[in-house]
Formats: C-alpha cells, sequence, structure tokens
C-alpha cells in the first residue's frame, strides 16, 4: 500500500531502492506516529473535517494500535510502504473509508517531521534522566574517595598531584555541560511542525495551535516553509548534543582503560566485569570501556553525517533526508547503551589507595614547594629556578601534605554546586508537560 499510489504499478527494482530500510527505521517511529495521528484527527474534528461519530471510531482503534506499539507487536507489512500507510492501513480495515481520512490536511513531509520531533523529545529525555543518575553516581564517588591522591598528568608525564574526587568530580560536571548542550537541542526539537503539511501549509482551516498543545510542544513551527527546513536540522542539532556526551563518554572509557592496566594500577574492575583471553590465562580486560570508546566515537560521527547529506540542499522536501534516519534513530540506542555500562562499571570500580606511596611519583609535588617557597617570600622565577636546580641535582625532597582550598580544587570538589547546576538543567526541561499531554491523548474519553 502506497498513500500516492494511483494507477501506474512502480517498477519493483525502483520501490526496493527508494524505501530502502524504511520500514526498519520507521518501527522506531510507530508510536509518535498514532499520537501524532490522534492529535491531528481531534484538531479535524475541531473543525468540521471529521464528524463526531467519526472521530468516536478511529480513537479508540488508534489507541488499540498505540498499546500494539508499546507491547513491540507492531509490524509494517512487506507491501506497505512505511509507518503512516500502515497505520491508516490498519484503519481502513477495521472502518473502511473512515480510515482514510485522518491524512487530510496533512502530507507525510510534515507527518514524518512530528515524527521525529516526538520521538527525538522522548529519546532526549531518556538520555537526561539517565545522564542524571550516572553524575549523581560520579559525584558520589568523587566524595567517596575525595582525600585518595592520584598523579595529574600533562603531555601523559607526570605533572602535578590530583585525585579521585577531582577524576570522577571531572566527568560529572562535563556530563553536566553536555546536558546543557541537550537541552537546547530539546528547545529546537519541542516545536510543532504539524500543519505545515508538504512545506507550504493547507487551504483547510487548521488549528494549529490545539495540536501544538495537544501534543505538548512549547510552541509551533510557525513558517511553514522553515518547518520543512527543521527535516535536517533537527537530526543535525541533536547530533551534535549526542556527540558532546559520547565525547565525555569516550574520554572517560580510555582514562578507564589506562588506568586499570597493571602498568598504571590505578583501579581494578571486578573479575565479573571483565574478559579474558583465549591464550593468555592472567588477561582480565576491560572490553566494556573499549567498547565503549569505539561507540562513542562513531556517535561523534553523526553530525558530520547528517551535514553530508543534507548539505547545499534549497529549500524544500528533498528523498535525501530518508537517508538520516539510518545515521539518526539508531544512535540513540547505542548512547543509552554505553551511559548504562559506564554507570554499572563506575558504582563497581575499585580505586588504589596508596598510588603516591611509589617514590617514582614524588616530582609531582614540585609545584607545591615551589608555590610554599613563594609565600614566603621568593619570587615566582627564582622558586621555580631553585626547586628546578634540587630536582637536576637529585636532592629534591617531597611534602606530600596538600592544601589546596580554592573551589574546585582538591580541597573544595564543588561536588554540591555540580550537582545543583545539574538539577537546574534537569528541571527546566519540565518533561512533566509532555506527561500530561500524552496522558490526556491515550486515555479513553
Amino acid at each position: 500500500m502506497k498513500l500516492w499510489e494511483k494507477n501506474t504499478k512502480i517498477n519493483r527494482e525502483i520501490e526496493k531502492f527508494t524505501v530502502g530500510k524504511d520500514r526498519e527505521m520507521d518501527l522506531y517511529l510507530a508510536k509518535a506516529d498514532v499520537l501524532g495521528s490522534m492529535a491531528h484527527i481531534i484538531m479535524l474534528e475541531s473543525i468540521g473535517l471529521l464528524t463526531p461519530n467519526e472521530l468516536a471510531q478511529l480513537l479508540p482503534e488508534l489507541r488499540n494500535i498505540y498499546e500494539i506499539v508499546l507491547s513491540g507487536n507492531f509490524t509494517i507489512e512487506d507491501d506497505v510502504e512505511d509507518v503512516h500507510s500502515q497505520i491508516e492501513l490498519l484503519l481502513t480495515r477495521k472502518l473502511g473509508d473512515t480510515g482514510k481520512k485522518i491524512h487530510s490536511g496533512r502530507s507525510r513531509n510534515d507527518q514524518v517531521l512530528l515524527d521525529l520531533k516526538l520521538f527525538t523529545r522522548s529519546a532526549i529525555r531518556d538520555l537526561a534522566v539517565q545522564i542524571s543518575e550516572l553524575v549523581d553516581i560520579l559525584l558520589a564517588q568523587s566524595e567517596k574517595y575525595k582525600t585518595v591522591l592520584m598523579p595529574g598528568y600533562t603531555h601523559l608525564q607526570i605533572a602535578m598531584p590530583s585525585s579521585f574526587g577531582l577524576w570522577f568530580g571531572a566527568y560529572a560536571e562535563s556530563l553536566t555541560d553536555d546536558l546543557q548542550l541537550l537541552f537546547a537541542a530539546y528547545k529546537i526539537c519541542n516545536r510543532n511542525p504539524l500543519g505545515s503539511a508538504a512545506g507550504y501549509g493547507s487551504s483547510f482551516p487548521l488549528n494549529r495551535q490545539m495540536t501544538t498543545d495537544l501534543l505538548g510542544f512549547d510552541t509551533m513551527n510557525y513558517n511553514v516553509v522553515y518547518a520543512q527546513m527543521g527535516r535536517g536540522k533537527l537530526e543535525r542539532t541533536t547530533g551534535f548534543a549526542l556527540a558532546g556526551i559520547a565525547a565525555s563518554l569516550s574520554k572517560l572509557a580510555f582514562d578507564a582503560c589506562l588506568y586499570s592496566s597493571r602498568n598504571f594500577d590505578f583501579i581494578r574492575l571486578p573479575d565479573e566485569f571483565t574478559t579474558g583471553s583465549s591464550i593468555m590465562p592472567h588477561k582480565k580486560n576491560p572490553d566494556v570501556f573499549e567498547l565503549t570508546r569505539a561507540k562513542c566515537n562513531l556517535i561523534q560521527n553523526i553530525p558530520q553525517q547528517i551535514t553530508l547529506i543534507a548539505n547545499n540542499l534549497p529549500s524544500g522536501y528533498f528523498r535525501d533526508m530518508q537517508a538520516t534516519k539510518e545515521v539518526f534513530l539508531p544512535a540513540f540506542g547505542e548512547l543509552t547503551d554505553c551511559i548504562h555500562m559506564v554507570g554499572l562499571m563506575m558504582q563497581r570500580v575499585e580505586v588504589n589507595e596508596n598510588i603516591l606511596d611509589d617514590a617514582k611519583y614524588d616530582l609531582l609535588f614540585s609545584v607545591e614547594k615551589v608555590n610554599a617557597l613563594v609565600l614566603k617570600g621568593t619570587p615566582f622565577r627564582d622558586a621555580y629556578k631553585q626547586v628546578g636546580l634540587e630536582i637536576e641535582a637529585g636532592r629534591f625532597s617531597a611534602d606530600k601534605n596538600l592544601h589546596h582550598t580554592h573551589e574546585g580544587s582538591i580541597g573544595n570538589l564543588c561536588t554540591t554546586k555540580i550537582a545543583a547546576l545539574k538539577n537546574e538543567v534537569i528541571n527546566a526541561f519540565h518533561f512533566e508537560k509532555i506527561d500530561r499531554a500524552e496522558e490526556l491523548l491515550v486515555k479513553k474519553r
């Protein structure tokens, strides 16, 4: 079934090529398509394009389809082009011509735009909740190990004293900043394109504010041409937010791989969290972190892939945009898996609390000695030279008693401030507005 098909049958090879992986990708959008159709037909009834009786028939059937989607049993049949066609087909099988009326006043162009926005909005919500939980884990570990020192590095050479409090807390704050970018993507996403039709509006007296309210959007995309221009822009903008999260996780994964190696021996993973070698019986491999690093590096490429698909297209819809689904939709699941696994590992990681007992790390404290001399009145450049000469002569002795007190340092981690910032961002999403809107759509009237 094709919504656009008339008397001419399309060539099978052309059909196979143009449909591509849409049946597979559109399963991601099924729930959103049902919700969007519910809001649309409620609006159509309000402007007289559906009768109250027709609406009373359509809504329960859409709710039945919604339940099938939630159960995981929704499928797109082999001869059906996409999710929009499948849902309309299910309705017409049950209700005859009444089922065909749900498409009045919309095009597949604004329908898929709406589906993508509803899907993305929901996926962003899930990510934000997961990241919030991971930040909490990292901050708890930061507090737990705030007095345990570890080497800090520049150029991968030992540099200055750091701590596990700083290390865990650094990634908590990094992910909090990533939440800020995710929130910006959410704000762009949370605008209603429905009613833009093929990109130029409709001669029907559509009530776009009604569907905006019914679906819990902040506002509509006001200009119908811009609404269509948002296809590709939504995916690219959100892709940058996903890439930021992935970059933080990838860096954390690299640290964890490095620090868990026997040469470093800063952290250890529980045996059941590692894998072994088929030939070396002693091996305990950090495969979870290695795969996280690889998957997150791939996710960081998403904005570039979408840019290359959508780049230099003029205004209006083009089939090129179909290719963005394959890049964009599965990425949320991949990133969700990585966040979950990193949280699991970070909760159970074991920290070496005696790293700096090894004399090879004594030079970490050279800056501390320079600063101590400065506090006694020696000019910094002279103090630097004095300590440097002691190191060259082999006479340097380390004082490992640290007195860092400024904000964000070893002695003042600011974990409560990071937590407050994270909570401020999470609260700004106002997910409860979406919950209310969707609950009202799916509950029986």
